[in-house]
C-alpha cells in the first residue's frame, strides 16, 4: 500500500518547491530489531521519486558500520538529511503524520540552502563557542511537535556547531525513559538540560544558550 497517496503529490511538490541544491537523504536500516524500518524506506522512496533534486541512499547499520559511524548513526531506522555538506539534521524512527511536515521542512531548507531563521537568531546562535546538541522528542500525532523540530533542524543548518536529532518517543522507549519523556515535543539540549512544549524561535534559541552557558 502507498503511504503517498496520489491526490496528495501535487501539494508535496508545491510545498517543498523548487530546490537549488541536490537534497541527499540516507536512510540506515537494519534486517532484525527494526519495526519500522520497512515503513520507513517506503516512505523515503515514494518521496525522492516525486521530487526532483531528491537522492536516497539506502544503508545497512551493520553491513555500513563505517559509514554509519561516519555519520553517527548509532539506531534505525535513522534519516540524514544533507546537501554538499552533513549538516548534522537527523530524524530517528518512521516520519509519519504530523512528522512528514517536518521531513518537509528539513528537504526544502537543506535544498534551498536556507535556514529562514530571523537575523536576530543567527545572531545570537553566533555566540556558541562548543557543539549543541539538540534531540526533539515526538510522536505522529503531535500537531506541535513539527515546529520544534524544524527549529532545531534550522539551528544546525545556521550554524555548523549544532546538530539537532528528531526522535519518535514510542519508537525508542530506553530514550524516551533515560530523558524522562512524558510529554512532547520534549527538548533536550547537552544531554541535561530540558524544556517541553512548542515556542517561538526567540525562546527556543533562549534555551539553547541558557544550556551551554
Amino acid at each position: 500500500m502507498a503511504f503517498i497517496q496520489e491526490s496528495d503529490k501535487a501539494e508535496i511538490k508545491a510545498q517543498i518547491g523548487e530546490l537549488t541544491n541536490e537534497v541527499k537523504i540516507l536512510l540506515f536500516t537494519q534486517s532484525e530489531n527494526c519495526q519500522y524500518c520497512g515503513e520507513v524506506q517506503t516512505i523515503l522512496e515514494e518521496f525522492s521519486g516525486i521530487i526532483e533534486n531528491v537522492r536516497l541512499e539506502k544503508y545497512d547499520i551493520e553491513s555500513d558500520g563505517e559509514l554509519a559511524k561516519k555519520y553517527d548513526v548509532k539506531r534505525t531506522p535513522a534519516i540524514v538529511i544533507m546537501g554538499e555538506k552533513d549538516h548534522g539534521i537527523r530524524y530517528y524512527g518512521l516520519p509519519a503524520g504530523y512528522e512528514f511536515v517536518a521531513l518537509m521542512n528539513a528537504v526544502r531548507m537543506v535544498g534551498s540552502d536556507n535556514h529562514e531563521l530571523a537575523p536576530e537568531t543567527v545572531e545570537a546562535l553566533s555566540k556558541l563557542t562548543k557543539p549543541v546538541h539538540i534531540q526533539v522528542f515526538v510522536t505522529p500525532s503531535c500537531p506541535y511537535c513539527p515546529n520544534a523540530v524544524t527549529l532545531s533542524h534550522q539551528f544546525a543548518l545556521a550554524n555548523d556547531l549544532v546538530t539537532a536529532d528528531a526522535v519518535e518517543a514510542t519508537e525508542f522507549p530506553e530514550l524516551a525513559m533515560q530523558y524522562n519523556v512524558r510529554g512532547v515535543p520534549r527538548i533536550v539540549v547537552n544531554e541535561d538540560h530540558h524544556f517541553e512544549g512548542a515556542m517561538p524561535e526567540q525562546w527556543f534559541v533562549e534555551e539553547v544558550l541558557k544550556a551551554v552557558n
